[in-house]
């Protein structure tokens, strides 16, 4: 597979190309300075910080809790002196947690509109829970899960900027979280403005990700906000593959200090047309939040994470062009209730045709699909020989990956079934590398050392019951025999960075509140 730069052609265009990096993947290497850095602020520095984050976390707790005594959640009450004064208490010992971080000064550019002028702010890209320092500089509201406001000291500050808890116990919780975020900003600026992270997860600022409606289903002027991290060392991006979260904070703690951005955009008033449409206004605030951050919009997705950080005998490299293809099978809409069944229809068709090439005619008669500029990009994802023509299997294969991530001898095994002469069931190294290397979704991939390893015979093929009995005696043969001879795999584990900042809302819920 390769992955195809769209162009501007015709009546097409798009403003920036797609991203070329997997945006849910963050891969860190040092230099010998910076690793002798960090090793010397490990046993200086960093105890300190963390014990002064700590310390300012306890100490913002009674004020937290002096503060939430009295409130109602279905009514905002005068802010008297008092309250006022507890506001800007808990805002001081916030920012000396900041600071004791590292994030010494903040720079602010634009200026932020009031509640009732933009009940709402849309921040981007999100990329770790350092993006908290927005929340805790403005006491704004968010989106977080209901589990949270049990968690002991964090709970009782969470609780203070009065937030929308989403239930995941409660089946009925999204639609009213969507009548909440409905009512507080439609109260005229009475309610604290509601801060929310469209894109729903973290990736590693490479791109922005598809909006969620969530924040653009209420139909009011958002005012979008960018924030950056402009470091020379990027230890702040935490994501669904790379460091854990507490590397991530001894890492951040460690350096002198870290710089941060955030700029506010001036207010986005919906059109008609955008208030009845709410994927059509996430999309429109979202492309000037990346004309803001000179970044390129993509449509992968918060479903997108799984295919990323999936746990089978394989994972993904960094510039994978997987998340590209599921992209597109999402905008064909082949990937639907029955797609196992699909897939096997599939594969039976793929075999028959023995390997024979396909124009993109032929594909578009096989998905029985009318040809359309998505179909056109998938089908350059496989004609690496740019001769108009494609291996059908290899669409399998990866239509296989995109619908059952974590089940790689599963896909492994519909590919020998494709793939396998015969006369005695088995393939080629070359059969070997095209099976792999379309799974992993990469251009080139070297597999003789694998393919001699389970070749003990030296026969020159391998069937599939072999390739089974080497992974049973060799579960980490991916690391062994694929990641040291290839580029771009890294080392990083899955590391889950879904966090409470933004809510899961789909279009169903907007369907329901109509």
């Amino acid at each position: 597979m390769r992955l195809i730069e769209t162009r501007a052609d015709g009546e097409e265009k798009r403003e920036l190309p797609p991203p070329f990096r997997n945006p849910f993947v963050h891969e860190l290497r040092f230099t010998a300075a910076q690793k002798l850095q960090i090793g010397l602020m490990t046993v200086t520095l960093f105890p300190i910080r963390l014990f002064i984050a700590a310390f300012m976390m306890l100490l913002a707790w009674p004020f937290a809790f002096i503060g939430s005594v009295g409130r109602s959640e279905t009514a905002v009450e005068p802010q008297c002196l008092w309250r006022k004064l507890v506001d800007v208490v808990l805002r001081t010992i916030m920012r000396v947690m900041w600071f004791a971080g590292g994030f010494h000064w903040i720079s602010i550019k634009g200026r932020q509109a009031p509640p009732a002028e933009a009940p709402i702010l849309t921040l981007g890209p999100h990329s770790s829970y350092f993006d908290a320092i927005p929340v805790t500089m403005t006491m704004a509201s968010i989106v977080m899960k209901a589990e949270s406001k049990d968690i002991p000291v964090w709970g009782t500050l969470i609780k203070y900027i009065r937030p929308v808890f989403v239930s995941r116990s409660d089946q009925d919780s999204r639609r009213k979280t969507v009548e909440e975020i409905k009512r507080r900003a439609r109260s005229g600026g009475d309610w604290p403005q509601i801060m929310i992270f469209p894109e729903g997860t973290c990736t590693n600022r490479t791109c922005l990700i598809t909006f969620k409606p969530g924040a653009f289903i209420p139909a009011v002027p958002v005012q979008p906000v960018v924030i950056r991290y402009p470091n020379k060392l990027d230890t702040i991006t935490w994501t669904w593959q790379g460091p854990g979260a507490f590397k991530i904070l001894w890492l951040t703690l460690c350096q002198l200090h870290n710089e941060f951005e955030i700029e506010y955009l001036p207010i986005y008033s919906p059109s008609e047309e955008e208030k009845k449409n709410p994927a059509l206004f996430a999309h429109n605030v979202r492309r000037l939040m990346a004309k803001a951050l000179q970044v390129p919009v993509t449509d992968y997705s918060y479903e997108d994470c799984q295919l990323a950080m999936a746990e089978g005998q394989i994972r993904l490299p960094v510039d994978t062009c997987l998340l590209e293809f599921a992209k597109l099978v999402r905008s064909l809409g082949l990937k639907r209730v029955n797609s196992e069944k699909l897939l096997q229809d599939y594969g039976k068709r793929a075999r028959k045709l023995q390997g024979q090439r396909l124009s993109l005619e032929d594909f578009s008669q096989f998905l029985e699909l009318p040809v359309s500029d998505e179909l056109r990009h998938m089908f350059a994802l496989f004609d690496e020989n740019e001769d108009h023509s494609m291996d059908v299997r290899e669409f399998v294969i990866a239509f296989s990956v995109v619908c059952r991530p974590a089940k790689t001898l599963d896909t492994i095994r519909l590919a020998f079934q494709m793939f396998e002469a015969e006369e005695d069931g088995a393939i080629t190294e070359n059969e070997l590398m095209c099976i792999l290397r379309t799974a992993l979704g990469v251009g080139e991939l070297k597999v003789s050392r694998l393919f001699r390893a389970i070749d003990e015979e030296d026969s020159g093929k391998i069937s599939f019951e072999s390739f089974r009995e080497f992974v049973d005696q060799h579960p980490d043969f991916a690391e062994q025999y694929l990641y040291s001879d290839n580029a771009g795999f890294g080392s990083s584990s899955p590391s889950h960075a879904a966090n409470g900042f933004c809510a899961d809302f789909s279009p169903r819920e907007q369907k329901k509140l109509d």
